[in-house]
């Protein structure tokens, strides 16, 4: 019984402490935020955003369209931790970027969360759906968690983009040794026992390129001229002669690839070309090194343009060129991916450099509403932020990580990064996930807004109990004002407007003990199910 009581006042005392430094951070707190605008500062960055800036606003003027104001810090620091992270920005993390410098603070949380194993785990997490799929693939050849685990790594080390992708499509080894080969084993056929050529030549084409040229997989493309089948069968040649035995991922097979030809019968060997820029293509090296190396080329614009397509769309909820793995050879480019892709490849593919672009620029810090009406021109210019649905597991992150005062991270105990773990991965299941096709449009379902409203995980996080931040807040706030500011600080990144504060301001008053935890219990929940929650905006 003693032991209880003594870890209850341990428990009860932590909470007050964490609290206290979540709502009152000083120079001694545990987890201090480095707010380092790094290499945002430059001259050379600073052009680049200045280019993106006036190809918009050129673009605005032309229109005659009126661009929506800029939206306020703590808007854009929520975009950039949904986007980084999976998740709105933990309450303590908020606390301390209130007290920096306006005119740095945005490139400074920026930089922190590049830093964060939490952007390393979410993007690794994000990009795996366009290079292996959702699926958990062939068991024993595929090692879908230790693929993950890499990518991770290599995100969170800024290894160069290409560098990863290269190794993606050529590396040989144990998948367990050799992580990268998870890519090949994914597509591991049953029936071949061996690598699916055609799997891996559609993956390379859309998520790497983005192009589609599977399209013409069984016959010329309809409506890209530019693609012939002959095309996508010598791109999947490549992979021809790649082996799987049993873990083990390499090159060398003895045959060579052969499409059936469904139309005369029989079978043809095809010799390995690539679709275009034949010029790209190294003489030397294993066939999957020569592709590899032709894909991740510098003066490859398809790479780069893909890649800075597909970043676009993660840190805005839509990409920039609406077919994100479907673009045309021809296609009209936007002035500003041209920019961003240029300065890509420049700049050896470094991946947190284009984040931290496309973060500095006007157009990622708009707001999303205006005081005149936002129209399709506006939306379809980008004169405004676009409203777009969060993702199922930032819906779940956001909660989770609005229910406790502290940051849940990669220094979080063990137990609280499992728990973590199991809620996400149970409410994806039962909210619905979009697979491979993330940035499809879609609108809340009726099972979706009664799993917020009633699930037990929603509302076992907004309940009264010692460890949420709803009791936290109600047993340690200075006052009704600063409970019901910090409430809506943690869960909807801003304070409450004065209509909002007076409300629940009202309902608070008077009430102690376990009518004010609840009270306390019922705004969160109340804020878990509100529409902005659910809206990255």
């Amino acid at each position: 019984m003693w032991a209880r009581n003594l870890l209850f006042v341990a428990v009860v005392i932590g909470g007050a402490l964490t609290l206290r430094a979540s709502l009152f951070p000083s120079s001694t707190d545990a987890r201090k935020v480095k707010f380092d605008p790094g290499l945002t500062q430059g001259d050379d960055f600073r052009a680049v955003v200045h280019h993106v800036d006036a190809a918009f606003r050129t673009e605005w003027h032309d229109r005659g369209l009126t661009a929506a104001p800029r939206a306020t810090d703590l808007a854009v620091a929520r975009r950039l931790s949904l986007a980084l992270t999976g998740s709105v920005p933990a309450l303590e993390e908020l606390r301390q970027f209130e007290t920096q410098p306006a005119e740095s603070r945005l490139d400074g949380w920026a930089n922190h969360l590049l830093a964060d194993r939490r952007f390393a785990d979410y993007f690794a997490e994000r990009l795996a759906r366009a290079y292996v799929g959702t699926e958990d693939g062939p068991l024993i050849a595929y090692r879908k968690r230790r693929y993950l685990a890499w990518l991770s790594d290599e995100l969170l080390k800024n290894t160069s983009y290409a560098e990863i992708v290269r190794q993606m499509i050529s590396a040989q080894g144990l998948n367990t040794d050799k992580p990268a080969v998870n890519f090949i084993a994914a597509t591991f056929d049953e029936t071949r026992k061996a690598p699916d050529p055609e799997k891996l030549a559609i993956r390379v084409s859309r998520a790497f390129l983005g192009l589609r040229i599977d399209c013409a997989q069984c016959h010329d493309h309809f409506l890209e001229p530019s693609w012939k089948q002959t095309h996508f069968q010598a791109l999947a040649a490549f992979f021809g002669q790649a082996t799987h035995v049993i873990t083990n991922v390499a090159d060398g097979g003895a045959g060579e690839y052969r499409f059936e030809d469904r139309v005369h019968g029989g079978t043809h060997e095809v010799a390995p070309a690539v679709p275009m820029r034949p010029d790209l293509l190294p003489a030397d090296g294993t066939r999957r090194e020569r592709l590899a190396a032709w894909v991740t080329h510098p003066d490859n614009v398809y790479f780069s343009r893909a890649k800075v397509n597909r970043v676009w769309a993660m840190m805005f909820g839509r990409p920039l060129l609406a077919r994100i793995e479907a673009q045309t050879l021809d296609e009209p480019v936007p002035p500003a991916l041209d920019v961003l892709a240029n300065d890509f490849a420049r700049h050896g593919h470094d991946l947190k450099r284009l984040i931290l672009l496309i973060a500095s620029t006007d157009v990622f810090r708009l707001d999303s509403a205006a005081p005149f009406e936002i129209t399709d021109a506006h939306d379809a210019a980008w004169a405004a932020f676009p409203l777009t649905r969060l993702r199922p597991e930032q819906v779940i992150g956001s909660v989770i990580q609005a229910a406790s005062v502290t940051t849940i991270d990669q220094r979080s105990h063990v137990f609280t990064r499992l728990k973590r773990y199991f809620n996400e991965r149970d409410f994806v299941k039962r909210y619905g996930d979009a697979a491979d096709d993330e940035f499809a449009k879609s609108s809340g379902t009726i099972p979706q807004r009664l799993l917020m409203m009633n699930g037990d995980l929603v509302d076992g996080k907004a309940k009264e109990e010692l460890l949420n931040a709803s009791t936290q807040i109600a047993l340690f706030a200075a006052g009704d004002g600063a409970a019901v500011e910090t409430a809506y600080l943690s869960v909807l990144t801003r304070p409450p407007t004065p209509a909002e504060r007076d409300h629940f301001t009202a309902k608070l008053a008077g009430t102690t003990g376990d009518a004010r935890k609840r009270r306390l219990a019922d705004l969160y929940w109340v804020l878990f199910n509100s529409t902005e929650l659910s809206f990255n905006h």
